[in-house]
């Protein structure tokens, strides 16, 4: 008895056949003529675009035959379980997809079908990207850009991350790296977790560990504060105007998790008054983020588009994470990354 495998979202070909080969039971299923072309490397997303309606119904037919997901289907996201009725399991491209499951009502509309994410595998870019961003901010390079713009010579002195406290909120594999590459440049870390209970401190390359209910008392420690938590109840704005207050003037917000962790206009005015002395930002409220918004001009503010993330090694390691959850589904045993 055969299992199908239908990808939705692009793929390079190369890994495609490497899912094929996992296990002969597996009918592979990849039409790349009814997907959105990718904008760019690993882009699962795509240019928008229209199926003919003979595209559309043989799209159709294989959604509703498949077993096995690779990845949402972004033609269909609002019918998507009156639409997929045959899927058992689907494995997702990103990592903090449990927000938008429940907010599209998947849990409670498809309540058989198994998700798993990609957990881990943006660790080290993300992680790549904080350090970047304290590395600007310290060895001021904002303003060296600006003043090679200009033909500017102005020596300066910049600051070292040594003895640097760096806080790092939501310590899952991605806090982790952080903290890790925080530990090489000799920075004390500290790190806020949800769950403490057995936490080994030298295995998260922590100093300090807290829970969030910890916050307020750990911001005054933050010269760096990494926000990668998810978005929650419970994290909704929670940096806002009094947590910015409580940390360190001069210190730095670099936010790789959520826009909506953080009160936009709380960070615009702790920037303007110089007490938050940058933030590296690379997701946001809004998104696109608006031409009106005032980040696109603030000189303490790294604007990036949400892609801090992608890499062009990316569908490589999703390919390697899915292959292992293949043969681990079909032997009947517990996939990696459950949601």
């Amino acid at each position: 008895m055969s299992v199908k495998v239908l990808i939705t979202s692009y793929l390079e070909p190369e890994f495609v056949e490497r899912i094929r080969a996992v296990d002969s039971r597996l009918e592979v299923i990849y039409e790349p003529e009814l997907l959105a072309k990718p904008r760019y490397i690993a882009d699962h997303k795509g240019i928008p675009f229209t199926r003919t309606p003979e595209q559309e119904k043989r799209w159709l037919e294989l959604l509703a035959s498949a077993d096995i997901l690779y990845d949402f289907d972004q033609s269909h996201l609002d019918d998507f379980p009156e639409l997929a009725t045959n899927a058992k399991w689907m494995q997702t491209s990103s990592s903090g997809v449990a927000r938008f499951i429940a907010d599209q009502g998947y849990d409670k509309r498809m309540p058989n079908l198994v998700f798993t994410n990609a957990a881990g595998i943006h660790a080290q870019p993300l992680a790549e990207f904080c350090l970047m961003a304290m590395i600007m901010f310290n060895k001021g390079s904002l303003k060296v850009l600006e003043d090679q713009k200009v033909k500017k010579w102005e020596r300066y002195a910049g600051t070292d991350l040594s003895n640097k406290t760096l806080v790092v909120v939501g310590l899952g594999q991605v806090g982790q790296e952080v903290a890790r590459l925080g530990k090489q440049f000799r920075m004390r870390t500290i790190g806020i977790k949800r769950n403490v209970k057995g936490a080994n401190l030298q295995d998260m390359f922590v100093d300090e560990l807290y829970t969030p209910q910890d916050l307020h008392a750990v911001l005054p420690k933050a010269d760096y504060l990494v926000l990668i938590a998810p978005h929650t109840d419970e994290t909704s704005k929670m940096m806002g105007e009094k947590e910015f207050a409580l940390m360190p003037k001069g210190s730095v917000l670099i936010n790789i998790g959520r826009g909506a962790l953080v009160d936009e206009p709380a960070l615009i005015k702790a920037l303007n008054s110089g007490h938050i002395a940058g933030a590296g930002l690379d997701v946001f409220d809004v998104e696109p983020l608006p031409t009106s918004s005032p980040f696109w001009d603030m000189e303490n503010v790294i604007v990036s588009p949400h892609s801090a993330s992608t890499t062009n090694n990316e569908n490589k390691l999703i390919t390697d994470l899915f292959c292992e959850n293949l043969k681990r589904y079909l032997a009947g045993e517990e996939m990696l990354n459950l949601i």
